[in-house]
C-alpha cells in the first residue's frame, strides 16, 4: 500500500496538482487475521495429563513439540513469515525454476531500489531530496545491506513512476499521464552515474498493458532498464477512478507483461529482464497459480504494504509467502507515518523467503 499522491500532469511540466486518496491500513491489511487462524501450528497439549480408561492420570510428552509460530502483533520472533517458526510454507521456497540465464541479476544479487518521481517530494525518496544527496544516500544504504548479507551484494537501482495514475480522465481519457521522455532520460542518467539499474513503473489507470507497454519499449530495449507494474492503479476490471478503489491485475495480465519482456529480450539480444509486481491485498493479483514464468524474465512479487513491523510481516506471509511465484520484494517507507516503527534490515533478512528486491519509498 502506498501513500504517494497522483499527479494531474501536462506532459513535460513539473507541477503536481492533486493528491491520491489512500486506502487505510486496516482496510487493506486486516485480512491477515483469518490467515492467522488458518495457519497457526496446533496448540501444545497440556502437560498436566488426561485420564486413562482406568481413571489414572497419564502425563503427556512435551519434549518434541513443533515450534509454534504465530501471526499478529504478539508474534514477536515466532512470526510465521520468519524461517523455521513452524510454517509448512517454508518448504515451498526457494521456488524450483529453470537455472538463471547469463546476465541474470537474481539470485546472486539483491536489488535496492529508490522509488518515486522527481516531480514530487511526496511520491517517494527519488524526488524527496536533492539528486546528489539522494544518490549518496543510496550508496550508503547499499553498502549497509551488503555488509549485513555479503552473500547477496547489492545492485543499486532507481525505480521511476514513469506513468502516473490520475483522479481525472485527462486528454487521453485513460486516467493516466505518461511522463515526458526527457524526464525518463534524466533519471536514467542519474542511474548510469552510479552504475545503477532503472525501473520504469506503470500506473495504467483505465488503460491496459497492451496499450501502454509498446510506449515504454524504447527504454526497455536497454540492458539496464527493467519494468514495474502496479495493480493498485489498474482499473480496467472495475472501471473505477484510480484512488477511489484498489485496482487489480489477473495472471493473464501479468503473463502478457512477461511475454512482452521476453520478446524484448529476444528482439534486442539482452540479458534477462526483471518484472516487479506490487501487491498488498489478496485481490491485488488474482489467479496467481496461473502465472507462467519465462527464464528470460525474472519475476518479483513485491510486498507493497505499510504499517508496524508485525502488520507488514502479516501481509508478507499472506500475499507473498503463501503464494509462491519466483522471487520476492519488500517495501520500506522512510516516513514514520507509514512505517512506525520501521522494520529493521536485520528483521527483513530473517524473512523466508528473504526478499531479493528492496524498494525504499
Amino acid at each position: 500500500m502506498r501513500t504517494h499522491p497522483v499527479f494531474s500532469l501536462v506532459v513535460g511540466t513539473a507541477v503536481a496538482v492533486s493528491t491520491m486518496l489512500s486506502p487505510s491500513v486496516s482496510a487493506a491489511q486486516s485480512a491477515t487475521k483469518p490467515a492467522a487462524a488458518a495457519t497457526k501450528a496446533k496448540a501444545a497439549k497440556s502437560a498436566t495429563g488426561k485420564r486413562t480408561s482406568t481413571g489414572q492420570s497419564k502425563a503427556t510428552d512435551t519434549t518434541k513439540k513443533k515450534l509454534q509460530g504465530a501471526l499478529g502483533p504478539q508474534s514477536g520472533d515466532r512470526h510465521l513469515a520468519f524461517k523455521g517458526t513452524g510454517s509448512d510454507l517454508d518448504t515451498l521456497w526457494p521456488v524450483k525454476t529453470a537455472a538463471p540465464l547469463p546476465g541474470s541479476i537474481f539470485p546472486a544479487k539483491r536489488v535496492l531500489a529508490y522509488y518515486g518521481n522527481p516531480l514530487s517530494k511526496r511520491m517517494g525518496i527519488l524526488g524527496e531530496f536533492e539528486t546528489s544527496d539522494m544518490l549518496a544516500k543510496l550508496e550508503r544504504d547499499a553498502a549497509e545491506w551488503t555488509r549485513l548479507d555479503p552473500a547477496h551484494p547489492v545492485q543499486p537501482a532507481l525505480h521511476l513512476i514513469a506513468m502516473v495514475a490520475n483522479p481525472d480522465p485527462g486528454p487521453s481519457g485513460k486516467y493516466r499521464t505518461r511522463m515526458d521522455s526527457a524526464l525518463i532520460e534524466k533519471v536514467y542518467g542519474w542511474a548510469k552515474s552510479k552504475n545503477a539499474l532503472l525501473f520504469v513503473d506503470l500506473q495504467i489507470g483505465q488503460s491496459t498493458l497492451q496499450q501502454e507497454l509498446p510506449w515504454i519499449e524504447k527504454f526497455l530495449m536497454r540492458p539496464d532498464v527493467h519494468l514495474g507494474i502496479d495493480p493498485e492503479f489498474s482499473m480496467k476490471a472495475s472501471g473505477a477512478v484510480p484512488g477511489r478503489r484498489i485496482g487489480t491485475y489477473d495472471a493473464a495480465d501479468i503473463n502478457y507483461a512477461i511475454r512482452f519482456l521476453a520478446n524484448v529480450v529476444d528482439k534486442y539480444k539482452l540479458p534477462p529482464k526483471i518484472l516487479v509486481v506490487h501487491r498488498f491485498t489478496p485481490k491485488g493479483v488474482t489467479n496467481v497459480r496461473n502465472i507462467k514464468l519465462d527464464p528470460k524474465v525474472q519475476f518479483v512479487m513485491h510486498m507493497d504494504g505499510f504499517g508496524a513491523p508485525s502488520l507488514k510481516r502479516d501481509t508478507y506471509y499472506r500475499d507473498i509467502k503463501r503464494e509462491p511465484v519466483q522471487f520476492t520484494g519488500w517495501k520500506q517507507f522512510t516516513k514514520a507515518k507509514n512505517d512506525k516503527p520501521p522494520t529493521t534490515r536485520e528483521a527483513i533478512l530473517r524473512l523466508w523467503p528473504a526478499p531479493l528486491y528492496i524498494q525504499v519509498q
